[in-house]
């Protein structure tokens, strides 16, 4: 090697691709890549995709009455309910799975609140309007909570309910431990003897 290409490699290195500095090099490019990769991965919490099935209802459930188109209501709150189970992650599947029915009560209330500010009787309009909304849109939310079932069985859903199997059979295993008798007299066979001969002989 020439004095001039060992001054012209940084820091004195070898400028071999083999040298430390091209193993550094070639090493980090792959964790920039794989890191890369991983940012565009969506992971909802159980919060997260209730919070999601709510607001698409509610704004579904508003459009469709302004709007003047009844299947709107339903079948935005069915690909929400989809959205959300594919969205969460595994570890809160359980809480979307139970999540449908009363996130969807919930919106529709909300929704015809909203509806019924501007009429005479609020009460009125709210009950009639809330029964009649979801008779029309019952079918939409057993479609909805069956695809929210399905796609959380696929995705993990009993390995969370034997989770919480397990968390709960250990709860009630610590609350008998703490139920029983704090004071506990272990006497040996052989002690039991001893006093039973000691009172036969004083008698």
């Amino acid at each position: 090697m020439s004095p001039s290409t060992a001054r012209d490699a940084p820091g004195g290195a070898s400028p071999a691709s083999g040298g430390p500095v091209g193993r550094q090099r070639a090493g980090s490019a792959p964790r920039r890549s794989h890191s890369a990769g991983g940012a565009g991965t969506i992971a909802l919490t159980g919060r997260g995709g209730v919070v999601v099935m709510f607001g698409a209802g509610l704004v579904c459930l508003l459009l469709s009455r302004w709007l003047g188109v009844p299947l709107l209501a339903g079948a935005g709150f069915a690909i929400a309910c989809a959205l959300a189970a594919f969205a969460t992650r595994p570890a809160d599947l359980l809480t979307i799975a139970v999540s449908p029915p009363l996130v969807f009560f919930f919106a529709t209330v909300l929704a015809e609140i909203a509806s019924a500010l501007g009429h005479g009787s609020l009460l009125r309009a709210l009950t009639v309007g809330l029964l009649t909304s979801l008779a029309a849109t019952a079918p939409w939310l057993f479609f909805g909570t069956l695809l929210v079932l399905v796609i959380t069985m696929v995705r993990g859903l009993p390995a969370n309910v034997r989770e919480l199997r397990g968390k709960l059979v250990g709860v009630r295993l610590f609350e008998k431990e703490d139920n029983e008798n704090p004071v506990r007299w272990d006497e040996s066979p052989t002690t039991t003897a001893e006093r039973r001969l000691h009172h036969g002989d004083v008698d």
